[in-house]
């Protein structure tokens, strides 16, 4: 995957059609996401850089996607945009610096 692309559509604020390889339903899974940042996750054991997403279509209450590389089966870059004011809430401290606003 490329990062440099993912990181431009943070910063362009426009959605991804994300297709992914879930550990939990133990298939590939496809949804429409908002990128949010890249860099390792401050919850997992496994510090490796990942891809952090809000899931659009998530049927669960948390819609917070921390994906490894080698779960990424395919990006697709929309030309949709996101609003960071439908799931920003919390006082922001990303890796990736962006200009959002006050949600930066």
């Amino acid at each position: 995957m490329d990062e440099q692309l993912f990181i431009q559509a943070i910063h362009d604020k426009t959605k991804i059609r994300l297709t992914f390889a879930s550990k939990e339903d133990g298939h590939n899974l496809t949804r429409i996401c908002a990128p949010m940042d890249f860099g390792p996750s401050r919850r997992a054991h496994n510090q490796d850089n990942r891809y952090h997403l809000w899931d659009y279509d998530s049927d669960k209450s948390n819609h917070t996607l921390s994906l490894l590389p080698d779960q990424i089966v395919e990006m697709e870059f929309l030309e949709e945009l996101f609003d960071p004011a439908d799931f920003v809430t919390w006082t922001p401290n990303w890796i990736v610096e962006r200009d959002w606003g006050r949600y930066s």
